[in-house]
């Protein structure tokens, strides 16, 4: 990251920003830093100014006690004061909930774009979600991250002989690193189920993009968000699972904020 914005908390947030054309900031999800979408923001830069950033408590960013969703939503606002005063959103997972509840609280942006954000379809789903939400407080007052991380990757479905690899993998420190960010996910995320009667407030367009090879509820969450807000469309990519190509999904997004 090579440049830094102040949040209104007094917080540093460290982003970077490429290409030129109307601004685009690029939101990444649980267990991520804004490198996470240096490949998508990279192909983005043929037409727009994108930016993108280390959510507060990752990467090069700085963290204030005490959290709150609503100092999430005002690290975004100065993200969109640096791109000029305006811009398009866009927020993979739990990104996604960040990227909507911001529009919903009235910045001033003119589209905004999510993938798979993982909202609770039914109670059962939505019941296991406030145990994670319960098991994750928890495990992080004992100061018990590797838990917490493993609370996660549990609720994304990861088998647990990988989480267990995962474990012993280089990476593990890092994602210890950040685990206490997974308690700001799961604030974002809130109840887990949609929040139609917010999302109705929404003002501005809205891309809802789901993977066809993901799991049917994910697919089912997106075209909810997309169905809540007055100005929504639904898009499946076929053959894309979470993990969604950059090259596959870069041309939906270009056209999609390019209108």
């Amino acid at each position: 990251m090579d440049k830094k914005t102040i949040s209104r908390d007094g917080t540093e947030l460290a982003y970077t920003r490429a290409g030129q054309g109307p601004a685009v900031i690029l939101v990444s999800g649980a267990m991520s830093t804004g490198s996470t979408v240096a490949p998508l923001a990279g192909l983005l830069a043929d037409r727009f100014t994108v930016l993108r950033y280390d959510r507060r408590g990752r990467g090069e960013s700085g963290d204030t006690a005490p959290y709150a969703v609503e100092r999430e939503v005002e690290d975004l606002a100065a993200l969109v004061d640096a791109a000029g005063g305006e811009a398009a959103l866009y927020g993979v997972s739990s990104g996604g909930a960040l990227v909507l509840r911001a529009a919903a609280d009235g910045l001033p942006v003119r589209r905004v774009a999510v993938y798979e954000t993982p909202f609770a379809v039914d109670e059962e789903a939505a019941a296991e979600r406030a145990t994670y939400t319960a098991r994750l407080t928890e495990a992080l007052a004992r100061g018990r991250r590797g838990d917490a991380v493993e609370l996660f990757l549990r609720l994304t479905g990861l088998a647990e002989e990988m989480i267990q690899g995962a474990r012993r993998a280089p990476m593990w420190a890092g994602m210890e690193a950040i685990a206490p960010t997974l308690a700001y996910d799961d604030a974002v995320m809130g109840d887990g189920r949609v929040p139609r009667e917010r999302l109705a407030s929404v003002g501005v367009p809205v891309l809802g993009v789901a993977g066809g090879a993901s799991a049917p509820w994910l697919r089912e969450a997106v075209r909810a968000v997309a169905e809540a807000v007055p100005q929504g469309t639904y898009r499946t990519l076929e053959g894309q699972t979470h993990m969604v190509d950059p090259n596959v999904l870069a041309p939906v997004l270009a056209e999609f904020f390019g209108q």
